[in-house]
């Protein structure tokens, strides 16, 4: 949590210096400062974070094809959720909180691999479309309503087209559909953490339509409260 508070003071000290700068840096440092911290959150996830050197612009600029329609820039402004359904009302890692920060919560083992599977999208959606997608939803919410100490992270990611903040926020729908489908099911809201990594933590790093797909994904990671029955 110190790490927490020291990142947070030293963005908004960032912030006020870069406004004696002019507007175009100001935002340049921002968005180093915002990559900064994003990056830490990945390293909290997985502590095997993989990193690639760009060879060519064309590697840079990343493949494109004529059927993928990204996002209109109003669409970026939205965000996924039913306002009905409550946010936590604790923060992982905050002082006093009864849960722990992200780097607790761990990847399931065992049988709750089995439980806990992947779940997978179409290009540029946030909707699941098969029934399986859903029975696994069902089956989560019915062994977390039986196991009430447990609480879960959410993660939405995307595959590596488009731009990075178009991929945070397809993430951010994606975890969210997968919360809301759970506590519309029964699941307690305060037990369900919801985080995006975007395109920045693909499963495949290839460039095929294979990759893509298994990169198109929301995964999970799980804490259970020791004591509790």
């Amino acid at each position: 949590m110190k790490k927490l508070t020291w990142l947070f003071a030293l963005s908004v000290t960032f912030l006020m210096t870069s406004c004696q700068n002019n507007s175009s840096t100001v935002w340049e440092d921002t968005k180093t400062m915002g990559r900064y911290l994003h990056r830490k959150g990945q390293l909290l996830w997985k502590q095997d974070v993989d990193s690639k050197m760009i060879e060519s612009a064309d590697e840079f600029n990343g493949p494109q094809e004529e059927e993928y329609i990204p996002l209109r820039d109003e669409d970026l402004k939205k965000q996924f959720a039913d306002m009905s359904i409550p946010q936590p009302k604790e923060i992982p890692g905050a002082i006093g909180s009864s849960v722990p920060g992200i780097d607790q919560f761990v990847k399931p083992a065992s049988h709750l691999a089995t439980l806990f599977e992947n779940l997978y999208f179409n290009t540029d959606e946030h909707v699941l479309r098969s029934k399986e997608s859903y029975n696994n939803i069902a089956k989560i919410a019915k062994h977390m309503k039986e196991h009430p100490e447990m609480y879960i992270f959410v993660a939405g990611h995307c595959d590596e087209r488009a731009s990075e903040a178009y991929n945070l926020a397809l993430g951010t729908r994606r975890a969210n559909t997968i919360r809301n489908l759970l506590v519309k099911s029964g699941v307690n809201p305060n037990h369900i953490y919801t985080i995006s990594f975007g395109k920045e933590m693909p499963a495949d790093i290839g460039h095929s339509q294979e990759a893509w797909a298994k990169n198109r994904r929301v995964e999970f990671k799980i804490f259970e409260k020791k004591g509790s029955k």
